[in-house]
């Protein structure tokens, strides 16, 4: 379908599928290595993927709608391996102290597990980042113990502030800068996740694994 007048969006789920998230990851990089010099950019979201155009390169195919529908289907045809896309283990430093988790004490109510012990899953195995959006250089990562899902806050927070780690439904969000939101904040990163002056900008990419690692307030504060 059309994204304006400058895009095309490959919709395969309009729900958290993780293994159509997978594919769209690999398809994206599929396509990356054709370098085709009309497609601007590939961005994987959660279950679609968005091709943009450069409409004013020579090489713009006369219907680059339909274009970008063969491209699609050619990728999904000859997708490159897994090994291939396998992405950066990315370690988050995370601070869990209800003084920055402020609502680690009502998820543990909800799901009715300690407080502790909702730290030891959310910390447990590997995530994977499944798309970055909303805000520059935000994740929203999959990999969320079962146990842990809530659904999103009835009263949306009018700010969040940058590096807050917050869970909802089968995800984890870090708020890359202060916005307002809705999800369930159960701590903080010291990190920086967007710097337009680092390269590459974002700290995480589509397709990264993600190990959470708790850490102190002391060892927080010393970060900032």
């Amino acid at each position: 379908m059309p994204l304006g007048d400058a895009a095309a969006y490959a919709e395969f789920s309009e729900t958290l599928d993780l293994e159509v998230n997978e594919v769209l990851q690999r398809l994206a990089a599929t396509l990356r290595v054709r370098q085709l010099p009309w497609i601007r950019d590939l961005v994987p979201a959660l279950g679609g993927l968005a091709l943009h155009f450069d409409l004013s390169h020579p090489a713009l195919p006369a219907s680059p709608l339909e274009a970008a529908a063969a491209l699609v289907q050619e990728g999904l045809d000859k997708p490159i391996s897994r090994r291939a896309v396998a992405g950066r283990l990315v370690e988050v430093p995370v601070c869990y102290d209800p003084v920055l988790g402020v609502d680690l004490e009502e998820v543990a109510q909800k799901t009715r597990l300690p407080p502790q012990e909702v730290v030891r899953r959310h910390a447990a195995g590997e995530h994977r980042v499944l798309m970055v959006g909303f805000s520059p250089g935000q994740p929203y990562i999959g990999g969320l113990d079962a146990k842990l899902s809530l659904p999103r806050r009835a009263e949306p927070r009018t700010r969040v502030p940058a590096g807050a780690v917050a869970i909802a439904n089968a995800q984890t969000a870090i708020y890359s800068f202060e916005t307002p939101g809705g999800w369930h904040v159960i701590g903080r990163t010291p990190q920086v996740l967007f710097d337009p002056m680092r390269a590459p900008p974002s700290l995480f990419a589509p397709g990264d694994r993600v190990k959470f690692i708790p850490i102190t307030l002391a060892e927080y504060q010393r970060s900032k």
